[in-house]
């Protein structure tokens, strides 16, 4: 298999750590790892997140040179916070297993934050890839759509996608405190925008697209799931600012409560 680049390659711009939470996906990570290794733009760290995995996820990923990372506690929120715990990037790249990134994925996300030293955070669309025309084109524009302008009413900021957003390692320090890293049923890539709006900057970049596996097509019991963990999202974090108070706080440039120094 080819080697995932790793630390101590010279590149230009800031510094990436890519991370990628794992649970039983190694044939789905064995792909997303080739193409990472195919970047024009090489990562400098790979960090995989063993999330308790019962395949070769964790052996697949040491082969491939990129550094395992076990996270015990069940969660995909776990398992990315721990991730970005142990970055030594100066830009924190996040990618699920079955990411598939074009090859100038990580170039663009290096150019971005190397080009604007004010921006927190990037997030792109996806692809869904594995559903069959012109399905994978609706659903990919609508639920990209539907995220990025519904929840962004509901957090007063741009929301980053799990499948495809970086940020900057100071802006994970600023706000992992109020991270729901022990609530699994959750959807981790929301509870992070919460914490990063409205103080961040936060950009949508339409042309960072990935390839993303459409699972939450799979069936009604799947589109119910992640329904359900958006919905537990929404309350946990409107339990500290409702939305009113989050518009009003980006208004007046106030940070929410809950990254308040």
């Amino acid at each position: 298999m080819t080697a995932v680049p790793g630390a101590g390659v010279p590149q230009h711009g800031p510094t990436l750590s890519v991370v990628i939470p794992v649970l039983d996906d190694a044939a789905a990570l064995a792909e997303c790892l080739a193409l990472l290794a195919r970047q024009t733009r090489p990562a400098d760290e790979v960090i995989v997140v063993d999330n308790g995995s019962s395949d070769s996820s964790a052996r697949l990923a040491l082969d491939a040179g990129a550094r395992v990372v076990s996270e015990p506690r069940r969660g995909i929120p776990a398992a990315a916070a721990a991730g970005y715990d142990a970055a030594a990037g100066e830009v924190i790249v996040r990618c699920d297993a079955d990411t598939r990134p074009p090859e100038d994925w990580l170039s663009r996300i290096g150019a971005a934050f190397g080009e604007d030293p004010d921006l927190d955070a990037l997030t792109g669309p996806g692809r869904f890839y594995d559903l069959p025309r012109p399905l994978a084109w609706l659903a990919s524009a609508a639920y990209s759509s539907g995220y990025r302008y519904g929840a962004g009413a509901a957090l007063a900021g741009v929301p980053v996608w799990g499948s495809n957003f970086a940020m900057r390692l100071t802006a994970w320090q600023r706000c992992a405190a109020g991270i729901h890293r022990n609530q699994a049923g959750i959807h981790d890539d929301l509870d992070l925008s919460f914490q990063l709006a409205p103080w961040a900057t936060v950009r949508f970049d339409r042309g960072l697209r990935v390839g993303a596996a459409g699972r939450m097509f799979t069936g009604p019991g799947a589109f119910a799931r992640r329904f359900g963990w958006a919905f537990a999202t929404l309350k946990l974090n409107w339990a500290v600012q409702s939305p009113g108070q989050r518009w009003l706080a980006r208004v007046t440039g106030r940070r929410p409560a809950s990254v308040q120094p």
